[in-house]
């Protein structure tokens, strides 16, 4: 019986971690915002570096 109510217990918060809110959508725009303006600022300056920062944009 514990094992069943420790599952569903488990199964409920990973279920709650799939929704995304609205402080979470725009804290993701403001970090692209973030990156856009380093990018002007600081362009990637060759193939690797600007490589490295699209790797960084599709893992994040």
């Amino acid at each position: 019986m514990r094992l069943l109510l420790i599952s569903t217990l488990l199964l409920t918060g990973l279920a709650a971690c799939e929704r995304e809110g609205p402080a979470e959508r725009a804290g993701r725009n403001l970090d692209r915002a973030g990156e856009r303006v380093r990018d002007t600022v600081d362009p990637p300056r060759g193939p690797v570096e600007r490589l490295g920062r699209s790797v960084d944009r599709a893992v994040n």
